[in-house]
């Protein structure tokens, strides 16, 4: 198909504002519209009012598209993000820890300079010469230091893991080789390798989204984490839920946070920002309806130990 060239006009505030009054948008509060296009642009406030359109083709709005919603839906994913940001610190630190303890224990702490350990060596170098960056200009007290008494080039495991994306300490999980050692470290999980594998690359992509500020709400992921074959009564029940929505990846960041620190306040404070923006539609997200009695969501006083 030919494709064209884009030659929009530019518009100003007011003009924006004008034309989704034009299109049916209802507005209780004119100023504070204005002032939310100003601070976050047209553009990204788009895809949260993308689903009241009535008719897209058109870009007419449903007679109950008021902007209010566009606000709380906005505002409801920006503490989302914040929320699932905080949890994923507490699951990234466990990983970079068990990792290093793991492989350091069956090999030694040099581990990750042995290309022998890792299946594909054309990964294994440029994950290598990414390693290599990171730590040259790193900052860190601690490298800075291992640096002025050693001269190897890559510290030891528990040092460099500390300093490397969590990008490229998933890449560096994929690539090693299927033994004991990696089977061990994913049994800290109740998991085989492949799924924690695919897992670890999931929350990767949900973090860089987060941190980039992109929307969650009502979003179909383009990477889709695979599902346990049996974990019990501590997964998901319901084996039909969608793996490509929110859902699917809280639910991994749950199970994870759980092995990791049983007590986490990961449920209390979805349910908390759920009771704060309770006309959030969670369907688009991918709850389904009866999620509360998914054994792996039940509050604390009801849940199985």
């Amino acid at each position: 198909m030919q494709k064209m060239r884009y030659d929009g006009q530019f518009l100003s505030y007011e003009e924006q504002f004008q034309l989704l009054k034009t299109r049916g948008m209802i507005f209780s509060n004119e100023e504070k519209a204005k002032n939310l296009l100003k601070q976050v642009g047209y553009y990204r406030l788009s895809s949260y009012w993308y689903p009241f359109f009535e008719d897209k083709q058109e870009k007419i709005f449903k007679r109950d598209a008021q902007f209010e919603k566009i606000c709380d839906l906005y505002e409801f994913d920006k503490e989302l993000r914040k929320l699932i940001l905080e949890q994923l610190e507490r699951i990234e630190i466990s990983i970079r820890s068990k990792m290093a303890y793991i492989f350091s224990t069956k090999y030694n702490p040099l581990w990750l300079d042995d290309e022998n350990l890792f299946v594909n060596k054309k990964v294994y170098k440029s994950i290598l010469s990414k390693i290599k960056m990171e730590v040259e200009r790193s900052d860190e007290n601690f490298i800075l230091s291992f640096r002025s008494k050693y001269s190897n080039e890559i510290p030891p495991s528990f040092i460099t893991l500390e300093i490397l994306s969590f990008g490229t300490v998933s890449k560096v999980y994929s690539n090693l080789k299927q033994n004991k050692a990696k089977k061990d470290f994913a049994k800290e999980f109740m998991l085989s390798n492949v799924v924690l594998e695919s897992w670890l690359h999931s929350l990767v992509y949900i973090r860089n989204l987060s941190a980039h500020h992109a929307r969650l709400w009502n979003r179909v992921f383009s990477v889709k984490p695979l599902l346990p074959k049996s974990v019990g009564n501590i997964w998901l029940s319901n084996r039909e839920i969608s793996n490509d929505k929110l859902f699917f990846f809280l639910s991994i960041m749950l199970y994870l946070l759980n092995a990791i620190e049983p007590k986490n306040t990961l449920k209390a404070n979805l349910y908390n920002l759920f009771q704060k923006f309770s006309n959030i539609n969670k369907v688009a997200m991918g709850f389904p309806v009866d999620w509360q009695k998914e054994p792996l969501w039940l509050p604390y006083s009801q849940a199985t130990i």
